[in-house]
Formats: C-alpha cells, sequence, structure tokens
C-alpha cells in the first residue's frame, strides 16, 4: 500500500511539475525544457532521462499552444522551413551527444546555456 502512496504522490508531483512547463512554455513561447528539465529531476528521473523525457513533453505542449496561436493569427509562416531545418539537426545532433556525454558535462552544458539565455534576456 505504501508503494501505491509513492507512485501516486510522485505522479501528482509530475502533474503539477507538467502544469508549471506548460504555462512557461505558452507564455514564452518555448523555454518550458528548461524548466522541465529540473523538476523532473526532482521527481526522482536521473540526469539524462530527465533531458530526453523533457522533449518528448514538450512536443504535445507545443502543438497545443500552437494551436492557441494559430486561432489568434500569431504565427509567421515565412521562419518554419528554415528554422525546422535547423531545429532538426541540432536535435539529431544534440541526442547523440547526450547519449555519449558524461552527467557531469550534461550539467555543465545546461547550466551554462541556461545561464546565457539569462544573461542575453537581461542584457539585450
Amino acid at each position: 500500500m505504501e508503494q501505491m502512496e509513492k507512485i501516486g504522490t510522485k505522479n501528482v508531483k509530475r502533474a503539477v511539475c507538467g502544469t508549471i512547463v506548460g504555462a512557461a512554455n505558452s507564455l514564452f513561447g518555448g523555454g518550458g525544457g528548461m524548466i522541465a528539465v529540473p523538476l523532473l529531476k526532482k521527481t526522482g528521473l536521473e540526469e539524462k532521462r530527465a533531458h530526453a523525457t523533457a522533449i518528448l513533453v514538450i512536443l504535445p505542449v507545443s502543438l497545443f499552444s500552437f494551436l492557441f496561436y494559430f486561432f489568434r493569427g500569431l504565427y509567421d509562416f515565412s521562419v518554419l522551413i528554415p528554422t525546422a531545418l535547423g531545429v532538426t539537426l541540432g536535435g539529431v545532433v544534440g541526442a547523440r551527444l547526450l547519449g555519449k556525454m558524461p552527467v557531469t558535462a550534461v550539467n555543465l552544458a545546461f547550466a551554462f546555456l541556461q545561464l546565457a539565455a539569462g544573461a542575453f534576456l537581461f542584457f539585450f
């Protein structure tokens, strides 16, 4: 019975984390994955699984958010193809690197990316 309670508590925590990630992703037009990784780690996933799972959960969130933006006319399809090609290439490279990098290097790279993104937003 105790195991069932742990599973239930873990799933409630993950649902709350998912709500936060979805809100951030929709509000900022992305970035939910940056929040998802630390939150998923807090719910018990190990580092690399948290990164990979963040990508998994962001896809439906992003698609759902896009529908809201689409019906409000808040999009620019002219950037779709070149950006999608770049994102696809980057996704393949990143997925291969994640499988080969030590956890410490993944943590450092992720922390640096968050720091750089924050600095960019703050100064520019």
